[in-house]
């Protein structure tokens, strides 16, 4: 008997922050599986900016993290400006012109793999590709996994095979901007497969060195308006309370050498840890997380039943972001250190507000959503082909 051939996925994203890479690597993760569900694939995941001009590289990636960072207050205004120009405006058309010029190099790489199928975690690339359909220059169905609680224009694009929402608001909001229903999907936003089992809380503490009987509370991200991790930290041990912090610092050497002092000053309360592939297992230990309001991040607390207090959402999706976790009961939010410090001493003082969040977390949390993803695709679409 013939061996049924592997479909080819290409997966497409931007690494303008990191949620857009983490949701396609997590499709792509779910490819290579090979465990009897039928939906191993063979996947390449490709980052568009490895395909243009340095110039544009710079402009698209740098001067987006750039002006996040030191000027959020006008990026806020671009995300909401570019929403609301009409496609012909000359806002858009410049966007649109400066895209085309730096288009080349991928194009050959996508014709070198000859995908069956795409799928794109960024707008741009899906609106390279509208183009590259309209020209007859593509062949093969172009799907668009959006990657917030929220649906900026710029994701909707012409001749896209199908959708992928977070929620059904945002199909929703889709059918709103013309999409035909029959084209949207309501999966959630992709994350690894490691968040679809919950770890087991005691051996993931025991491993960290942590108590697993102790409420514990995880930071993760610095955040405009609450200062360094270090900071934050000393702040949040100095409250009354007997409970244990675990600090993410990710790559930022200097900070985690940093929270190490720290640490030394409140021996078996503060773990300090740098970057690490497996973040399931810290969030696994952890009560409450504190973090910024990123797609994909939220939705990794979310499937693990996780209720979270958000801080300094970039202004435009991670804002919609916050709106969306407030709303549902799983998040409340800090606009500064004092409130902070005041909505952690609240839900230290309240567990069983912090209990009803996990609940409601839980319900709401989608951890085989890239698995969901992967079916449909490979099934173009049809109806009952996502996995639950």
């Amino acid at each position: 008997m013939t061996e049924k051939k592997q479909k080819k996925i290409l997966l497409l994203s931007v690494s303008a922050g990191a949620g857009h890479m983490r949701a396609a690597q997590a499709i792509e993760a779910y490819a290579a599986r090979d465990d009897g569900t039928g939906l191993a694939a063979k996947a390449r995941h490709l980052d568009v900016m490895d395909f243009v001009t340095p110039a544009f590289r710079k402009l698209y990636t740098d001067f987006y993290i750039k002006l996040v960072n030191k000027a959020p207050a006008l990026w806020g205004y671009l995300y909401h400006a570019s929403h609301d120009a009409p496609k012909d405006s000359s806002m858009q058309r410049l966007r649109r012109g400066i895209e085309r010029l730096n288009t080349r190099a991928l194009m050959a790489q996508i014709a070198a793999f000859q995908p069956d199928a795409i799928i794109c975690t960024h707008f741009l690339p899906a609106e390279l590709l509208s183009r590259a359909l309209r020209q007859e220059q593509l062949a093969c169905p172009v799907w668009v996994q959006v990657t917030d609680f929220d649906l900026h224009r710029m994701w909707v694009q012409e001749r896209m095979q199908g959708y992928f929402a977070a929620t059904d608001e945002v199909a929703f909001r889709m059918r709103h901007e013309g999409i035909p229903a029959d084209r949207i999907h309501v999966t959630g936003i992709p994350i690894m497969p490691a968040f679809a089992q919950v770890p087991e809380r005691v051996q993931c503490a025991q491993a960290f060195g942590l108590d697993p009987q102790r409420t514990t509370i995880l930071l993760m991200g610095g955040g405009a308006g609450l200062g360094s991790l270090d900071t934050v930290a000393a702040r949040l041990l100095a409250l009354d309370g007997d409970f244990q912090l675990i600090v993410r610092a990710g790559k930022n050497n200097a900070v985690l050498a940093a929270l190490r002092d720290l640490a030394s000053q409140y021996p078996g309360r503060l773990l300090a840890q740098g970057f690490t592939s497996d973040v399931e297992r810290l969030m696994a230990c952890a009560d409450l997380v504190i973090t910024k309001p990123g797609g994909l991040t939220t939705s990794e607390c979310l499937a693990l039943g996780l209720p979270m207090i958000v801080n300094a959402p970039i202004p435009g999706q991670e804002e919609r972001n916050a709106d969306y976790l407030l709303e549902q009961g799983v998040a409340l939010k800090a606009f500064d250190a004092v409130t902070l410090e005041y909505r952690v001493r609240h839900l230290l003082d309240h567990p069983q507000q912090l209990q009803s969040m996990r609940a409601k977390a839980l319900a709401l949390g989608r951890p085989r959503a890239a698995c969901d993803v992967l079916a449909l695709v490979l099934n173009d679409g049809r109806a009952g082909a996502a996995l639950r």
